[in-house]
């Protein structure tokens, strides 16, 4: 025999009371079960006793009871039908607040079986004459088309939406607004979500029913069509609205495209007045609507008017908490992008305060860099030099870096930027100096031969680097100035001494700098070039490092002159770029101001959205497509060389293939000279020829014998021996070419089984490079 529950429990009390006769009980149950449910408590199972509390005067429980609906709605779906009566009946109450609250319960209830009840009390509240109550109905049937968007079309809900846009009421004109928004943007959704099945199951080869509406039901992607009648009513009502109706609006006037110029130029004044409120939003969103309308005014004096007053509210941003500021920042880092002008003399407002966190400071030295001009760079360097003896290290190292772009950025100023980097290195500071020379290796760049002065300053603090970016940026300006540093020799032969404990940035730029020492003292630095050689040769394990000596090592033996032509060949200056996104992503996240693509400088479809993929998915995808891309390339690639010549059959005896390379039933090569998709999968399918490319250089130093130093290269007699002999240039420093100025110690090579004969070993002792 079962053991029936005990009648005692908190929840047993809590019904014995909301089933009282007395109303002071049932309202202090009612509160109870709100206060258990906001500790996490279940009291899903007091639903039914609940429900007979709807029916009362006392607007206070109503609202308790409501909300208690709303949340376990979901968890009882089929006891909901219960409140249905209740929800009607108070849609009619004479009090609109009643009214109000029961028309947007029903909508966030998210249940089907409600949504049929609700459709005639929301066309009656759409037309209340209570505007609190229009408002609240308003946003109802964004909520009703999120869960059923045929019931909204079906009772013309969304037409009685277009026409509560000349409603009377500021309020009610904004919901209006923000309902169609999210409507539109709903619609566009589901039309995409809809073509996109309709394509997959175009083939008919998936035969279940599908989930989507008919085509008659499904509604029109282009629900909230902006036309001059609604705009004329929008900014009517902008002036009048909160807060928040005003964000609405003015996001609505963003998406407005403009006629003509007049219309954009109407716009702007109307949206002008906005600048003065004091919401952040409103005042960002105002900028927003001017810098999309902007670009269609021709008049020179209302863009000045637009410029001048687009700058105070900007300013008026900065002294905003923190947080806001930061936001602020971010946007205004856009606008300077687009249009530099609109904050050229407010220089002083973005200058660090000591108690400025740290992510406001970086913003704020990025757009200081962005307003230097001739005029205010004295001003400029003074608060940088000040910012370089600040106990933040980060922040330290972003104002030397800043002191560089100014340089790069001005030709006037540059002068005084290196000025102010070397009074830094005569600080000593360790991070600052290094920093310095990091910047001071840019600006090399940005003027070469103008600064040589200060080099010697700069290999006097050899010993203060120990970061590898540091390191390699002194070794290329001592590198590129060569020929005017008398112990450059020594110099370099300091880090060729730790070359293997070195990083690899340092390896690299040690290697170039000694060659381009040795093309420019070819006297003094033999020894050392030779060094440097062997130890990336030999002793190193990164292959970048181990690839550049090899190419160095050919190219000094073989042709000093193209050497020469490669290594010192003059680069292009650097220049500070005036955009940090693309022009064409600058101009949609112009559109997006005041949100957290303008914030995060990136497209909204970037980071949300149902169908985004997670950072893995999305660099796995770019690497499966580069893939498949390379693949098709190259085998297009030995599909041309097949019907020119196989150059991959390094047999002479064999015969060549030459099934599929004539002109039969289908051509290889069409008349405008494109491979067919057809040759390329045939030669797919025969083998892999990127393995047979491998195999080739994988062999390659087996096939061919060494040298001696005068003699020339001897042809191999193989069907591939033209490209077994390059293959042997490129990859081995040990065989010397015909008629080569140098010769190269060879290294130990490995005798060929059946080959040619081979020739003789030369003296590791020889001079590497005696006969430059």
């Amino acid at each position: 025999m079962a053991v029936a529950p005990p009648r005692k429990g908190e929840n047993w009390e809590l019904r014995q009371q909301l089933n009282s006769e007395y109303r002071d009980k049932r309202a202090d149950a009612i509160k109870r079960v709100i206060a258990n449910h906001t500790i996490g408590k279940d009291c899903s199972g007091l639903f039914p006793d609940v429900v007979k509390n709807m029916q009362t005067d006392d607007l206070e429980q109503k609202k308790l009871v409501y909300l208690y609906l709303m949340n376990y709605a979901k968890t009882q779906p089929e006891l909901v039908i219960l409140a249905v009566n209740t929800f009607v009946k108070d849609t009619a109450d004479p009090n609109p607040l009643v009214r109000a609250l029961a028309i947007r319960t029903m909508s966030v209830l998210r249940a089907e079986k409600i949504l049929d009840y609700l459709a005639s009390p929301l066309s009656r509240c759409l037309r209340d004459e209570n505007p609190y109550v229009r408002k609240t109905a308003a946003l109802c049937v964004a909520k009703v088309f999120d869960l059923k968007p045929e019931l909204c079309i079906e009772y013309g809900f969304i037409e009685t939406l277009r026409d509560l846009i000349g409603d009377g009421n500021p309020m009610v004109v904004a919901n209006a607004v923000t309902a169609l928004a999210d409507i539109h943007e709903a619609a566009q959704s589901l039309s995409e979500a809809a073509n996109g099945s309709g394509s997959a199951n175009v083939d008919g080869e998936n035969d279940e029913p599908s989930a989507s509406p008919p085509s008659s039901a499904r509604p029109d992607s282009q629900l909230f069509i902006i036309d001059q009648q609604t705009l004329a009513k929008l900014l009517v009502a902008l002036n009048e609205c909160s807060e928040w109706g005003r964000i609405a609006i003015l996001s609505t006037l963003a998406r407005y495209k403009a006629s003509d110029s007049e219309e954009s130029e109407h716009i702007c004044e109307r949206v002008m007045p906005q600048f003065q409120h004091n919401n952040a939003a409103v005042v960002l969103g105002a900028v927003k609507v001017i810098m999309i309308h902007i670009k269609h005014v021709h008049r020179e004096d209302l863009l000045k008017s637009l410029t001048r007053k687009m700058a105070p509210p900007l300013v008026t941003l900065i002294s905003s908490p923190p947080e806001v500021q930061w936001v602020a920042l971010r946007n205004i880092n856009l606008l300077l992008q687009k249009r530099p002008d609109i904050l050229a003399n407010e220089m002083r407002v973005f200058f660090c305060k000591y108690n400025d966190p740290p992510y406001v400071k970086v913003e704020k030295l990025e757009i200081m860099v962005r307003l230097a001009s001739e005029k205010n760079v004295d001003t400029l360097l003074g608060e940088l030099k000040e910012y370089a003896s600040e106990v933040d290290v980060d922040f330290v190292r972003k104002a030397v870096r800043a002191v560089g772009q100014v340089a790069i950025k001005i030709d006037t100023a540059a002068e005084r930027c290196v000025g102010v980097l070397m009074d830094l290195i005569e600080t000593r500071v360790s991070y600052v100096v290094q920093e310095a020379v990091i910047v001071l290796k840019d600006i090399f760049r940005r003027y070469p031969h103008s600064y040589e002065g200060i080099i010697p300053t700069l290999c006097a603090n050899l010993d203060e680097l120990d970061e590898p970016e540091a390191k390699a940026s002194l070794i290329w300006i001592i590198g590129e100035y060569a020929e005017k540093i008398e112990n450059a020799d020594e110099l370099l032969g300091t880090f060729l001494e730790a070359f293997k404990e070195e990083s690899y940035p340092v390896q690299l730029q040690t290697l170039t700098a000694i060659v381009k020492l040795f093309l420019k003292k070819p006297d003094e630095s033999q020894a050392i070039v030779q060094r440097v050689l062997q130890a990336a040769t030999k002793d190193c394990d990164n292959a970048d490092v181990r690839d550049r000596a090899y190419i160095y090592w050919r190219l000094l033996s073989s042709d000093p002159a193209a050497a020469k032509a490669v290594v010192l060949s003059v680069r292009p200056p650097i220049s500070l770029p005036q955009t940090t996104v693309a022009p064409a992503i600058l101009e949609e996240l112009l559109g997006e101001i005041s949100s957290l693509a303008s914030v995060y400088h990136k497209p909204a479809a970037t980071f949300i959205g149902k169908g985004r993929l997670g950072a893995e998915e999305m660099a796995k995808r770019t690497v499966e497509t580069e893939e498949e891309v390379s693949r098709e390339k190259a085998l297009q690639t030995v599909v041309a060389g097949q019907q020119a010549e196989n150059l991959l059959d390094f047999d002479a005896d064999d015969d060549v293939p030459t099934q599929g390379l004539g002109m039969g039933d289908d051509r290889r090569v069409s008349d405008a000279g494109v491979i067919s998709s057809k040759a390329i999968a045939s030669a797919a399918k025969a083998s892999n020829p990127l393995d047979e490319l491998m195999d080739l250089f994988s062999t390659a130093s087996m096939n061919v014998p060494a040298q001696t130093p005068g003699a020339p290269m001897a042809m191999n007699t193989t069907g591939g021996g033209g490209m077994g002999g390059m293959g042997m240039d490129l990859m081995s420093p040990t065989s010397g070419g015909s008629g080569s100025p140098m010769s190269m110690p060879s290294a130990p090579t490995i005798p060929p089984g059946g080959g040619a004969g081979a020739g003789a070993q030369k003296k590791p002792e020889e001079d590497l490079l005696g006969l430059f």
